[in-house]
């Protein structure tokens, strides 16, 4: 069982990837690519607001599950770098409500790369606790905070 658990966790064992080309580096890139796996995600999601909604909380709950349960040898951590499913659920959570076009798709991505990078007050909350729920809703309030401020920029800017 474990390995649908690592399966799930690992974006299909994507994550394995950066590690085997940058075998010295402290940050692999694991979540850059976790966050690429996010845009088909994204574009699989269903049109309608409320369904999104819908399949964006039940991805959360999987995705808080998922981390529980999986295990990975040798690490002892709560937030194990290999777990790239918080970063697709941020970035689920970053195109909230947003059009589905490659300007968006791209300012969302950007975002999210920034605030889960940068960890600012309210992700850095979410990151100090040493659970499951904290490694997925650190990604997800990186990604909250990113849906905020392009929906800002759409009222402000591109509606005006």
């Amino acid at each position: 069982m474990q390995i649908i658990w690592r399966a799930l966790a690992t974006g299909l064992f994507v994550s394995y990837l950066p590690p085997l080309v940058f075998k010295y580096k402290k940050n692999t890139g694991a979540g850059f690519l976790g966050t690429l796996w996010g845009i088909p995600l994204v574009l699989c999601f269903p049109q309608d607001s409320m369904l999104y909604m819908v399949c964006m909380l039940a991805f959360w709950a999987v995705a808080v599950w998922v981390c529980k349960k999986v295990q990975f040898k040798g690490f002892t951590g709560h937030d194990n770098p290999k777990i790239i499913i918080d970063e697709m659920a941020g970035y689920i959570t970053a195109m909230a409500f947003l059009p589905r076009t490659w300007p968006y798709l791209l300012a969302a991505f950007i975002l999210f790369r920034t605030f889960d990078t940068l960890k600012p007050w309210l992700v850095k909350t979410f990151d100090k606790m040493e659970n499951a729920f904290g490694v997925v809703f650190d990604d997800v309030a990186a990604g909250l905070m990113s849906n905020i401020l392009v929906q800002i920029f759409i009222i402000f800017v591109v509606n005006r």
